[in-house]
Protein backbone atom coordinates (compact mmCIF):
# COMPACT_ATOMS: atom_id res chain seq x y z
CA UNK A 1 0.00 0.00 0.00
CA UNK A 2 1.41 3.36 -1.05
CA UNK A 3 -0.47 5.40 1.54
CA UNK A 4 0.60 3.54 4.65
CA UNK A 5 0.86 5.60 7.81
CA UNK A 6 4.38 5.52 9.20
CA UNK A 7 5.00 4.74 12.85
CA UNK A 8 8.47 5.56 14.17
CA UNK A 9 9.18 3.79 17.45
CA UNK A 10 12.14 4.79 19.66
CA UNK A 11 13.06 2.12 22.19
CA UNK A 12 14.35 2.54 25.73
CA UNK A 13 17.83 2.24 27.18
CA UNK A 14 20.13 2.90 30.12
CA UNK A 15 22.36 5.80 31.13
CA UNK A 16 25.27 5.86 33.58
CA UNK A 17 27.26 8.56 35.31
CA UNK A 18 30.60 6.86 34.66
CA UNK A 19 32.23 3.77 33.19
CA UNK A 20 32.57 2.11 36.59
CA UNK A 21 28.78 2.16 37.08
CA UNK A 22 28.28 0.90 33.54
CA UNK A 23 30.66 -2.03 33.99
CA UNK A 24 29.00 -2.88 37.29
CA UNK A 25 25.66 -2.98 35.49
CA UNK A 26 27.06 -5.36 32.87
CA UNK A 27 28.47 -7.64 35.56
CA UNK A 28 25.27 -7.84 37.60
CA UNK A 29 22.30 -7.53 35.27
CA UNK A 30 19.99 -10.49 34.90
CA UNK A 31 20.73 -12.70 31.90
CA UNK A 32 18.04 -14.65 30.07
CA UNK A 33 18.24 -16.75 26.91
CA UNK A 34 14.47 -16.88 26.50
CA UNK A 35 12.85 -14.85 23.75
CA UNK A 36 10.90 -11.93 25.17
CA UNK A 37 7.57 -11.00 23.64
CA UNK A 38 7.17 -7.24 23.91
CA UNK A 39 4.12 -5.15 23.01
CA UNK A 40 6.12 -3.07 20.54
CA UNK A 41 7.23 -6.16 18.61
CA UNK A 42 5.06 -8.66 16.77
CA UNK A 43 1.97 -7.67 18.75
CA UNK A 44 1.99 -4.11 17.44
CA UNK A 45 2.75 -5.23 13.90
CA UNK A 46 0.06 -7.95 13.84
CA UNK A 47 -2.56 -5.80 15.58
CA UNK A 48 -2.23 -2.87 13.19
CA UNK A 49 -1.93 -4.82 9.96
CA UNK A 50 -0.84 -3.70 6.52
CA UNK A 51 -2.09 -0.11 6.75
CA UNK A 52 0.95 0.90 8.80
CA UNK A 53 4.67 0.92 8.18
CA UNK A 54 6.50 0.47 11.49
CA UNK A 55 10.04 1.87 11.62
CA UNK A 56 12.17 0.82 14.58
CA UNK A 57 15.69 2.24 14.45
CA UNK A 58 18.29 0.65 16.70
CA UNK A 59 19.56 3.59 18.71
CA UNK A 60 23.33 3.79 19.41
CA UNK A 61 24.73 2.15 22.54
CA UNK A 62 21.35 1.71 24.21
CA UNK A 63 22.96 0.17 27.31
CA UNK A 64 25.01 3.32 27.87
CA UNK A 65 23.08 5.93 25.92
CA UNK A 66 24.11 9.50 25.13
CA UNK A 67 21.56 12.02 23.89
CA UNK A 68 23.83 13.57 21.25
CA UNK A 69 24.49 10.14 19.70
CA UNK A 70 20.76 9.39 19.56
CA UNK A 71 20.02 12.81 18.09
CA UNK A 72 22.44 12.26 15.20
CA UNK A 73 21.06 8.79 14.43
CA UNK A 74 17.46 9.99 14.74
CA UNK A 75 17.98 12.82 12.27
CA UNK A 76 19.59 10.47 9.76
CA UNK A 77 16.13 8.93 9.30
CA UNK A 78 14.43 12.20 8.34
CA UNK A 79 14.83 11.82 4.53
CA UNK A 80 12.78 8.60 4.70
CA UNK A 81 9.87 9.98 6.73
CA UNK A 82 6.51 11.25 5.45
CA UNK A 83 3.97 13.73 6.71
CA UNK A 84 1.34 12.57 9.22
CA UNK A 85 3.76 10.26 10.93
CA UNK A 86 3.02 8.70 14.34
CA UNK A 87 5.88 8.90 16.83
CA UNK A 88 6.15 6.52 19.79
CA UNK A 89 8.85 6.60 22.45
CA UNK A 90 9.19 4.06 25.24
CA UNK A 91 10.91 4.90 28.54
CA UNK A 92 14.28 6.52 27.64
CA UNK A 93 12.98 6.76 24.08
CA UNK A 94 10.07 8.75 25.50
CA UNK A 95 12.18 11.39 27.19
CA UNK A 96 14.43 11.45 24.11
CA UNK A 97 11.46 12.46 21.94
CA UNK A 98 10.23 14.87 24.63
CA UNK A 99 13.59 16.62 24.72
CA UNK A 100 14.11 16.62 20.96
CA UNK A 101 10.64 17.95 20.17
CA UNK A 102 10.98 20.59 22.90
CA UNK A 103 14.19 21.92 21.38
CA UNK A 104 13.80 21.31 17.65
CA UNK A 105 11.28 21.64 14.86
CA UNK A 106 10.45 18.21 13.45
CA UNK A 107 10.65 18.23 9.63
CA UNK A 108 7.35 16.40 9.04
CA UNK A 109 3.78 16.84 10.22
CA UNK A 110 3.19 14.68 13.32
CA UNK A 111 -0.24 13.04 13.36
CA UNK A 112 0.18 11.76 16.93
CA UNK A 113 2.86 11.49 19.57
CA UNK A 114 2.80 8.74 22.20
CA UNK A 115 5.29 8.77 25.06
CA UNK A 116 5.08 5.53 27.06
CA UNK A 117 6.40 5.76 30.64
CA UNK A 118 8.87 8.60 29.88
CA UNK A 119 10.92 9.75 32.90
CA UNK A 120 10.76 13.47 33.60
CA UNK A 121 13.97 14.01 35.53
CA UNK A 122 16.79 12.31 37.41
CA UNK A 123 14.66 11.17 40.35
CA UNK A 124 14.33 7.52 39.39
CA UNK A 125 14.56 5.05 42.29
CA UNK A 126 16.93 2.53 40.71
CA UNK A 127 19.09 4.31 38.13
CA UNK A 128 20.59 7.59 37.01
CA UNK A 129 19.10 9.60 34.17
CA UNK A 130 22.16 11.29 32.74
CA UNK A 131 23.90 11.31 29.37
CA UNK A 132 22.40 14.60 28.23
CA UNK A 133 18.75 13.57 28.43
CA UNK A 134 17.76 16.45 30.75
CA UNK A 135 14.60 18.21 29.63
CA UNK A 136 14.56 21.98 29.03
CA UNK A 137 12.50 24.13 31.38
CA UNK A 138 10.11 25.17 28.60
CA UNK A 139 8.11 22.29 27.09
CA UNK A 140 5.69 24.44 25.08
CA UNK A 141 7.10 23.28 21.74
CA UNK A 142 6.46 19.66 22.80
CA UNK A 143 2.92 20.57 23.85
CA UNK A 144 2.21 21.99 20.40
CA UNK A 145 4.10 19.55 18.15
CA UNK A 146 0.89 17.67 17.30
CA UNK A 147 -2.86 17.93 17.85
CA UNK A 148 -2.60 14.61 19.70
CA UNK A 149 0.12 14.34 22.34
CA UNK A 150 -0.43 11.50 24.81
CA UNK A 151 1.73 10.36 27.71
CA UNK A 152 0.95 6.94 29.15
CA UNK A 153 2.08 5.76 32.57
CA UNK A 154 1.62 2.63 34.67
CA UNK A 155 0.19 2.94 38.17
CA UNK A 156 2.59 0.34 39.60
CA UNK A 157 5.71 1.30 37.62
CA UNK A 158 8.80 0.63 39.73
CA UNK A 159 11.21 2.18 37.21
CA UNK A 160 9.45 5.44 36.31
CA UNK A 161 7.15 6.25 39.25
CA UNK A 162 3.72 7.63 38.46
CA UNK A 163 4.79 10.87 40.16
CA UNK A 164 6.61 11.68 36.92
CA UNK A 165 3.21 11.86 35.22
CA UNK A 166 2.23 14.70 37.53
CA UNK A 167 5.44 16.55 36.73
CA UNK A 168 4.61 16.42 33.03
CA UNK A 169 1.02 17.42 33.77
CA UNK A 170 2.21 20.66 35.35
CA UNK A 171 4.23 21.55 32.25
CA UNK A 172 1.93 20.39 29.44
CA UNK A 173 -1.41 22.16 29.09
CA UNK A 174 -2.75 20.34 26.01
CA UNK A 175 -1.32 16.82 26.30
CA UNK A 176 -3.33 13.81 27.44
CA UNK A 177 -1.81 12.29 30.60
CA UNK A 178 -3.10 8.73 30.93
CA UNK A 179 -2.41 6.46 33.93
CA UNK A 180 -3.13 2.78 33.35
CA UNK A 181 -3.42 -0.28 35.57
CA UNK A 182 -2.31 -3.82 34.85
CA UNK A 183 0.83 -3.02 32.86
CA UNK A 184 3.18 -5.19 34.94
CA UNK A 185 5.12 -2.26 36.28
CA UNK A 186 7.28 -0.67 33.58
CA UNK A 187 5.03 -1.77 30.70
CA UNK A 188 6.63 -5.22 30.73
CA UNK A 189 3.70 -6.66 28.82
CA UNK A 190 3.40 -8.62 25.59
CA UNK A 191 0.17 -6.87 24.60
CA UNK A 192 -0.86 -3.23 24.76
CA UNK A 193 -4.37 -2.99 23.25
CA UNK A 194 -4.97 0.56 24.49
CA UNK A 195 -2.31 2.10 22.28
CA UNK A 196 -3.46 -0.01 19.32
CA UNK A 197 -6.97 1.44 19.64
CA UNK A 198 -5.56 4.96 19.86
CA UNK A 199 -3.50 4.44 16.71
CA UNK A 200 -6.51 3.02 14.86
CA UNK A 201 -8.41 6.17 15.78
CA UNK A 202 -5.50 8.14 14.30
CA UNK A 203 -6.06 6.30 11.01
CA UNK A 204 -9.79 7.15 11.06
CA UNK A 205 -8.97 10.80 11.72
CA UNK A 206 -6.48 10.84 8.87
CA UNK A 207 -8.97 9.23 6.47
CA UNK A 208 -11.67 11.77 7.37
CA UNK A 209 -9.20 14.57 6.75
CA UNK A 210 -8.33 13.18 3.32
CA UNK A 211 -12.00 12.76 2.38
CA UNK A 212 -12.87 16.31 3.47
CA UNK A 213 -10.04 17.68 1.33
CA UNK A 214 -11.34 15.81 -1.72
CA UNK A 215 -14.85 17.16 -1.16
Amino acid sequence: MKNKLQILYIHGGETFKNKKDYLNFLKNREISIEEKNKWHGEFLKNSLGKKFDIIKPRMPLADNAKYEDWKIHFERHFPYLKNNIILIGGSLGGIFLAKYLSENKFPKRILSLYLVCPPYDNSLPGEDLVGGFKLPVNLSRLDNCSRNVSLLFSQDDEVVPVSHAEKYRKKLKKANIIILNGKNGHFKVSEFPEIVEMIKEDLKTQNKFLISNID
